[in-house]
């Protein structure tokens, strides 16, 4: 006899899930106290980082009196602090400096095949965007949700067209070559004006 009442119930195979859109890593939970009339209150503060690693991240921090209710709090802020950045040829399309609070950000584009040489929050939000190849530098302060508001501000100062569509297809193929032959024309511009200027001299 089946254990259930309604036997003609089938159960759902909850192995198969639908793959998520975006993908959350939890940066850091740390416990945070406020003073009271009564004396000190215990929370957690969860930061966030989430993205679908096509162009667009975001950061989110989250207060509550469990680390999980915390950690859904800060998951909830990160969508809808999402930000768009330009990705050209899987890396960055210029380099960035930013100063924020102790900490000072500073990401370099680079080659294919360079990889992500980053660390800390850092890392996770670069690779939570997309970004394949680059180079970058943290200095100051070592506090994880700092440095990971510096690299949120760094990264909205990016300025180039944002790709959304995916290098592997064949729009993203297209996209691609057509990026590096205008970088090759003005690499053929300058040369063109470097001769140029010699033949005046």
């Amino acid at each position: 006899m089946p254990k259930t009442s309604r036997p003609d119930r089938k159960r759902k195979d909850r192995s198969k899930r639908e793959p998520k859109e975006f993908e959350e890593t939890t940066l850091s939970v740390d416990r945070v106290t406020r003073v009271v009339k009564g004396g000190r209150r215990l929370r957690f503060r969860a930061v966030v980082v989430t993205g679908n690693k096509k162009g667009k991240v975001g950061l989110g921090t989250g207060k509550a009196s469990e680390v999980q209710s915390a950690v859904q709090k800060a998951a909830s802020t990160a969508k809808k602090n999402m930000i768009k950045i330009p990705i050209i040829n899987g890396t960055i399309p210029h380099e960035v400096d930013h100063k924020f609070k102790a900490a000072r950000i500073r990401i370099v584009p680079a080659r294919e095949g360079t990889g992500i040489i980053a660390g800390g929050a850092l890392r996770v939000i670069l690779e939570h965007a997309g970004v394949q190849n680059v180079l970058s530098k943290q200095y100051g302060t070592s506090n994880k949700l700092v440095n990971a508001q510096a690299t949120i501000k760094a990264l909205k100062r990016l300025r180039g067209t944002a790709v959304d569509v995916d290098a592997s297809s064949e729009e993203g193929k297209a996209k691609s070559a057509k990026e590096k032959k205008t970088i090759k024309d003005l690499d053929k511009e300058f040369a063109g004006a470097a001769q140029d200027r010699e033949v005046l001299e």
